[in-house]
């Protein structure tokens, strides 16, 4: 699919990877419908995009209420004209030991980073599967395919998005409805600074949110399925390779930081 022409929906663009994603496309000729909770952030992305293209629309919704998630993409698609890619992009973080984890932080954040993406794909999925085109990009982490310390209700969200993702590009492979999983790194974004979360065990270095922004573009015009952005594959390949050596590594890690922060 070229972006050049294309209505497309992006969730979680008030800042960060979603505002950049969104203000590329509309510079590449895309028109956008751009959803997020913070109203104020929002519409100043907005703002960015309609200078450019007047006929980009905006949303102002939590996605932890899935059912209104589900509603939206209808409502989006409606107003828009039809939607030629969907970008489920909002998350939220949840950085707290397992053993100070409840019920309810795992279902909240399953909810906005699982659920709701779920739920909009397959609103909009019968309309994409009528015409015969269309793009669902759901954006994981590499917490989608690495366990990461203090971690695991955000892990288990994540690794829940990348394995719904594998299946619905088998079952839809020949369609003309393509599914493309992006794998962000590090990246310099909000995710980090949410109040209530625990300090992050490790931060390395961070990455700009318009990388990912222009590789998301990129596999929305290419053909392969899996990104990771920046490349840390070779994380990946070690984990399965030696699964307790990373684990072993890991849990080292995680003493190291909880000692350094008292």
């Amino acid at each position: 699919m070229d972006v050049e022409g294309a209505t497309a929906l992006i969730t979680g663009a008030s800042s960060g990877i979603g505002a950049a994603l969104a203000r590329a496309v509309v510079a590449r000729g895309a028109t956008v419908g751009i959803v997020a909770r913070r109203r104020d952030k929002l519409e100043a992305v907005l703002a960015d995009c309609c200078a450019l293209n007047p006929d980009c629309r905006h949303w102002v919704v939590d996605l932890d209420d899935v059912e209104a998630a589900e509603a939206l993409a209808l409502e989006a698609w409606d107003a828009l004209g039809g939607l030629d890619v969907l970008v489920n992009n909002a998350a939220i973080p949840k950085r707290r030991p397992a053993a100070r984890l409840t019920v309810d932080d795992v279902e909240t954040t399953m909810r906005v980073n699982f659920m709701a993406p779920a739920r909009m794909t397959l609103a909009v999925l019968p309309r994409m599967l009528a015409r015969g085109s269309g793009v669902v990009v759901n954006v994981s982490s590499m917490g989608g395919r690495l366990g990461i310390a203090h971690e695991a209700a955000y892990c288990a969200s994540k690794f829940a998005l990348c394995g719904w993702s594998e299946a619905l590009a088998i079952d839809l492979d020949g369609s003309g409805v393509d599914v493309r999983l992006i794998e962000p790194g590090p990246i310099a974004t909000d995710i980090w600074e949410r109040p209530g979360e625990d300090p992050a065990v490790f931060v390395p270095p961070l990455e700009p949110p318009e990388l990912v922004a222009d590789g998301i573009i990129a596999a929305i015009e290419g053909d392969s399925f899996e990104h990771y952005l920046p490349d840390l594959k070779s994380v990946v390949t070690y984990k399965e390779s030696d699964i307790d050596g990373y684990l072993r590594m890991s849990a080292d890690l995680r003493r190291q930081a909880e000692a350094a922060q008292g």
